[in-house]
């Protein structure tokens, strides 16, 4: 058996033309979803993902409110420019790029955006409406995750799932959708971290793997069930003397291996990745939709 892969990058270039189809018609109303970047500081990662998700918008037709500070930016600085943002009827998502310079207090910062345009789902009043299963913004990469499997006509009612990360990011938001008693949901679900005694025993069952642990081959060939669909959300650099930049990336699992046992695989890059920026998209064109119906 060799899997097939999971091309994350097709399907974010299909549900893309799906956004910018609404974003056509939500402007005949008068309405174009705007996205406030906020990016404090110029780390080269950071500026690297802000700029893609600039584009992103530009693509759809959306408008972007690029809003780049200087690393000594004060909080009370951030705090008042995301209060504006709060009022501004012209912005319908508020995305601060994490991480913070160290000065400023990450858990008061998220909070203050208006959960109405917290389009990055990591708002407290999100995170809490999608654990009892109310509507809520979905955080990016999770939703992401759930897309694929949904549009790679996987089956997630009764699957066996084991997730290997416990992140606020990816590993705990993902557990939750996925126990929801939905359509994208209703699956059995086992989360493994750094203190589970014996991973590849939980994983070795699963009928999805979901790789979110931040730590190359993590996951083995020899710990996955043969048919199993996995999906790797990790992203590493990993020294290699042939490339230019002198690294190459890889996820957390050995994919080469895994690929000739799996069904459905998603590759590093090109799998999860790119569906992370149209999460985001997604989220501030349904808040723009939100804002046209109150």
């Amino acid at each position: 058996m060799t899997a097939k892969i999971i091309d994350g990058k097709q399907v974010a270039a299909e549900m893309r033309e799906e956004l910018k189809l609404q974003v056509a018609q939500l402007k005949t109303k008068g309405v174009t979803p705007g996205l406030a970047v906020i990016l404090v500081g110029d780390d080269p990662a950071s500026k690297s993902y802000v700029t893609a998700k600039e584009k992103a918008c530009e693509e759809i037709g959306m408008h972007s409110d690029d809003n780049r500070l200087p690393a000594e930016t004060t909080q009370a600085e951030l705090m008042a420019l995301i209060d504006k943002c709060n009022k501004d009827p012209k912005v319908h998502g508020i995305l601060v790029q994490l991480p913070l310079p160290k000065h400023i207090n990450e858990d008061e910062v998220l909070p203050a955006i208006d959960p109405a345009k917290d389009v990055d789902g990591f708002h407290p009043v999100n995170v809490g409406r999608m654990v009892v299963g109310q509507e809520a913004y979905l955080p990016c990469t999770p939703h992401g995750v759930i897309q694929l499997l949904l549009r790679s006509g996987v089956e997630l009612s009764g699957a066996e799932v084991v997730i290997v990360g416990r992140s606020n990011i990816v590993g705990k938001p993902l557990a939750n959708m996925l126990i929801q008693k939905s359509k994208t949901g209703n699956a059995t679900v086992t989360v493994c971290h750094t203190r589970t005694k014996d991973i590849a025993a939980h994983v070795q069952r699963a009928d999805i793997v979901i790789a979110a642990a931040g730590r190359p081959n993590t996951i083995t060939a020899e710990m996955v069930k043969d048919g199993a669909v996995v999906i790797d959300v990790g992203v590493n650099r990993v020294e290699d003397a042939s490339k230019k930049s002198g690294y190459r990336l890889v996820g957390d699992v050995d994919f080469e291996a895994i690929k000739q046992k799996a069904s459905l695989i998603t590759p590093v890059p090109g799998g999860v990745g790119p569906m992370t920026i149209t999460m985001l998209l997604y989220n501030t064109v349904q808040s723009a939709t939100k804002a046209l119906n109150r």
